[in-house]
């Protein structure tokens, strides 16, 4: 097995060490939906499409997935064909077909066995998009939510630098007397407000705190609103842009060209 313990290793030790704790399983389903991870495939991907090699275990059918290289060369003792893809969109692929999942199976501490029915849940999980509304807020106030709430925003966040400069985060009184908290995104890029609202909402839902609710609302971090916002708010500096990798995308890379599978 690899020394190297991932992220993916520590969620599923924290799972392990107390499986009636919704709020870790939900972490680790978070950690894999999040992460990129290695799928062994039964042959070279042909421009889009994908073809994974299919394992009949006792308990059904799966594909093998790794969160590192070296943990798929370790379990096939050599070269073999693989596409790194989203835990997300491998969800995705795998929904309604039948097929459970194996994580890094052999090779390392997090090796486990998800049945179809935990993907198909996944990917339901990961597609439901925010609802849009309309409100007037009247007055901001002190945020008063969960940690874990404020410790799923931030872990979101760190990752969608350049998506936005940063966020706000505060209670909420609106003008027809409804109230609850706002997080705001400053500066946003164009076109990434769809995908900033949806990972916000997989934040508050992987969260663990039932009955969450969060609004969402994008605005330039000079208006009067966003500076009323950050006298009482808790501030999120997302990280800067990393430098754009110009070279083709592997398959299932770009969000407009998912891969198919054969």
């Amino acid at each position: 097995m690899s020394d190297l313990v991932t992220q993916l290793d520590a969620a599923h030790a924290a799972v392990s060490a107390d499986p009636e704790n919704e709020a870790l399983r939900l972490r680790f389903f978070e950690r894999l939906a999040d992460g990129e991870l290695v799928v062994l495939l039964e042959r070279e991907a042909v421009g889009e499409n994908l073809e994974p090699k299919v394992f009949d275990l006792d308990d059904g059918p799966v594909v093998l997935v790794f969160d590192r290289e070296e943990r798929l060369a370790a379990f096939t003792g050599g070269i073999a064909p693989y596409a790194a893809l989203p835990g997300r969109v491998i969800a995705g692929l795998l929904k309604g077909q039948g097929i459970g999942l194996g994580v890094n199976l052999g090779v390392a501490p997090s090796a486990m066995l998800l049945p179809p029915e935990a993907m198909d849940w996944l990917a339901e999980t990961l597609s439901g998009d925010p609802e849009e509304v309309e409100a007037l807020p009247q007055s901001f106030l002190t945020p008063a939510v969960p940690e874990a709430v404020i410790a799923a925003l931030d872990a979101k966040l760190a990752r969608a630098g350049g998506l936005a400069l940063a966020a706000l985060l505060a209670g909420v009184v609106y003008a027809d007397g409804r109230s609850g908290h706002l997080l705001a995104l400053l500066d946003a890029a164009e076109g990434a407000e769809g995908a900033l609202a949806r990972a916000m909402n997989e934040a508050l839902v992987f969260s663990g705190v039932e009955a969450g609710e969060l609004d969402v609302v994008f605005l330039a971090s000079t208006s009067a609103a966003a500076q009323a916002m950050a006298q009482v708010g808790l501030r999120f500096d997302l990280p800067a842009p990393e430098v754009q990798d110009l070279t083709p995308a592997a398959p299932g890379m770009d969000p407009s060209r998912p891969p198919k599978l054969r």
